[in-house]
């Protein structure tokens, strides 16, 4: 199983260690059950440092790297927190997630290049590890037709094919660094590509987030190959 857990719902600056110590219990139950990696967003952090970065000129490059740098900081937390059920430093690629995964049940990493939102270094982990399904842990807890943020009357789309949820990433993102959505272009290619499920639910429920994650009903959005 992969998990990419937004750094939205990571740290919200709302009893953040009570959370942290359930997600702690509830990745290391699901882990003694299926190998599990993690990776993790930078969230409102990464986004102040890249808007502050575009403000002063810096490239998109540069500003993708200084999000990476936050994510990092996010999972070394993780992972210090999860230790020892699996490496107590963050890994920083793809590759080097999948050849960990062989020797631990759970690994832990945040970015991994310019150009890649964590969703993206989720999905191509999911796909080179041949992974049952990738759950997306955000703060709406599912894929809506319309932004419950801003419309109370937002109805939650609860199953979704890959050509319908593209259509809705491409129209809803552009590629620049720091923008929020609940999935992104790159992801959603590899998944449809590998015909891996992805599942998105509320992450600051651990309950549901271990039940999506173990492949049980759920409260949220999926989105499933056709056919």
């Amino acid at each position: 199983m992969v998990l990419s857990l937004g750094g939205s719902v990571f740290l919200t600056g709302e009893k953040d260690a009570e959370f942290l110590r359930q997600l702690v219990e509830g990745l290391r139950a699901v882990a003694k059950q299926h190998p599990l990696a993690v990776v993790v967003g930078g969230g409102k952090t990464a986004r102040e440092y890249i808007r502050l970065g575009r403000e002063l000129g810096l490239t998109e490059i540069e500003l993708d790297e200084l999000g990476i740098d936050v994510t990092r900081l996010n999972a070394r937390l993780l992972a210090s927190l999860l230790t020892p059920a699996c490496p107590a430093r963050p890994l920083t690629s793809v590759r080097e997630a999948v050849e960990e995964s062989s020797r631990w049940s759970l690994v832990v990493l945040g970015g991994t290049e310019a150009g890649h939102t964590t969703d993206a270094v989720a999905a191509l982990l999911a796909e080179r590890m041949r992974a049952e399904r990738l759950v997306n842990a955000t703060r709406s807890g599912g894929i809506y037709d319309r932004d419950p943020a801003t419309d109370p009357a937002a109805t939650l789309l609860k199953s979704l094919t890959f050509p319908q949820f593209r259509a809705m990433v491409e129209a809803g993102t552009d590629g620049r660094a720091g923008q929020e959505f609940i999935f992104d272009r790159l992801g959603v290619e590899r998944l449809a590509r590998a015909r891996i499920p992805l599942a998105v639910v509320q992450g600051r429920d651990v309950e549901q987030l271990r039940n999506a994650l173990l492949g049980k009903v759920f409260r949220g959005s999926i989105v499933a190959p056709a056919g």
